[in-house]
């Protein structure tokens, strides 16, 4: 991370970047986000496999945009939510730079919001084995079985939020749980609306999910909620060819063909 960290340090000199985002020691084993605005803090800078949480997360931020241009540390997930945030209009090549890692541990720096595009055409979502054979049980299960599955799994839900606190795709600045008139969501964490909270929740980022996992680690409760989106992952897998973040492209419950599949209406 040497490299990494001579030009982060560079960047900050030269006022070409106001913040550094990366990674740095938490308390314990644990890693946390670090906002580095002074070259001489750049040693703080590190990257292992502990460093987890997707940073793109920070770049809607109204605090860190105050700060100024950002650099932002970059492993394949954080690659992947900024397309998809470009995408969506929130930020442009002028106003932030990317310092990307490589699932090697590499340093590249990407100079173009179109150059991490191509170079994500080489890393396609794929579900991890072990998450594949919990979805496979699941689809052998019957409705009634499923259901029940879930209304376990989110049970214990008390709604602290802290998924949607780290998922870097839930950016509204009002989210549709805190709207009261209407009240679309049931606000107590029973049953009803725990199921409505996250099934509405996993809609929302259906064709817009970079499987980045930032939702399950951030559950204090190890609620394994990122099965929901996979599963979403996986049905737009069969039914339109596969998903990936592009500039251009949209999310796949925003754009329409004549051609798409309508197999699963019922």
């Amino acid at each position: 991370m040497d490299e990494l960290k001579k030009r982060a340090k560079e960047l900050l000199e030269t006022g070409a970047v106001k913040v550094v985002i990366g990674y740095e020691q938490g308390t314990g084993n644990k890693t946390r986000a670090a906002f580095i605005q002074k070259p001489e803090e750049v040693s703080r800078l590190i990257f292992d496999s502990r460093c987890v949480l997707n940073l793109a997360v920070y770049l809607n931020k109204p605090e860190v945009k105050q700060i100024g241009k950002p650099a932002i540390v970059a492993p394949i997930p954080v690659l992947r939510a900024i397309i998809q945030l470009a995408s969506e209009n929130q930020f442009t090549d002028d106003n932030l730079l990317i310092l990307g890692i490589t699932p090697e541990s590499k340093f590249v720096e990407f100079n173009k919001l179109a150059d991490v595009e191509t170079y994500l055409d080489q890393h396609l979502i794929e579900i991890e084995a072990r998450d594949k054979e919990i979805l496979e049980k699941l689809d052998k299960m019957s409705v009634e079985e499923r259901w029940n599955f879930w209304v376990e799994e989110l049970s214990p839900c008390f709604k602290c939020y802290a998924c949607r606190a780290a998922c870097p795709m839930c950016y509204c600045h009002r989210c549709t749980v805190e709207m009261n008139q209407p009240q679309w969501i049931s606000v107590p964490s029973h049953q009803l609306g725990n199921i409505e909270w996250h099934f509405m929740r996993a809609m929302h980022l259906a064709g817009r999910c970079v499987d980045c996992n930032a939702c399950a680690n951030a559950c204090p409760i190890a609620i394994p909620l990122n099965l929901l989106t996979k599963k979403t992952l996986e049905e737009i897998k069969v039914s339109f060819g596969g998903y990936k973040p592009t500039l251009t492209g949209g999310h796949i419950m925003s754009t329409f063909k004549p051609n798409d599949k309508e197999n699963f209406i019922r």
